[in-house]
């Protein structure tokens, strides 16, 4: 019995440390972008980007499927290039940004779909609605950056549908469907 529990306990001890393999990342707010693109009353496909991330990766090299990720958007910090729209995209018509100024990622799964690939299933809430999302993730390359930090550089990709997080403003002539491109890049430590 003595060995049974002692197994026991080896067994959960190494169970409960084997995330800690993993190492923790933060992103780089200065080289990390959300970038959205959308229908624009059929005529173009017009994009704005989030200017400010912050979160961490938590990514085991030996086994990524381990991997996690959380992510926070400053959504006050749309930057469209037409300083009037964005003021728009701030308002309740859109984002209402006063009352839900950040975006939340969390991820649930992550499943290795190739060397440097993986897709990324998450749950994200946005405009105060949390649905699942699923990113198609290539991993750029790990290695040293410039400044000599650990870095880890990823490029992502979705969709989403605005109307699924209470955003209907415009539908169908506005687009419903958003294709998201995140450029990511975060430093060990």
């Amino acid at each position: 019995m003595t060995k049974f529990l002692t197994s026991t306990v080896m067994t959960l001890t190494l169970m409960i440390a084997a995330p800690t393999l993993a190492d923790t990342y933060n992103f780089d707010a200065s080289h990390t972008a959300v970038t959205w693109h959308i229908n624009h009353f059929g005529f173009s496909n017009p994009s704005g980007k989030f200017m400010s991330a912050k979160g961490a990766l938590a990514l085991d090299e030996k086994t990524p499927d381990n991997s996690k990720v959380e992510l926070d958007i400053d959504v006050t910090a749309i930057n469209t290039g037409v300083a009037k729209l964005d003021e728009h995209l701030k308002t309740k018509d859109f984002f209402d940004v006063a009352q839900f100024p950040t975006a939340h990622f969390v991820s649930t799964k992550v499943e290795q779909t190739g060397a440097d690939t993986a897709t990324v299933t998450g749950d994200l809430t946005l405009h105060g609605v949390t649905k699942p999302i699923t990113l198609a993730v290539h991993l750029n390359k790990i290695g040293q950056n410039m400044m000599g930090k650990k870095t880890a550089g990823f490029t992502a990709s979705g969709k989403l549908k605005r109307s699924d997080f209470g955003m209907t403003t415009y539908i169908p002539n506005l687009g419903d469907e958003v294709t998201i491109d995140i450029e990511a890049e975060a430093n060990a430590g």
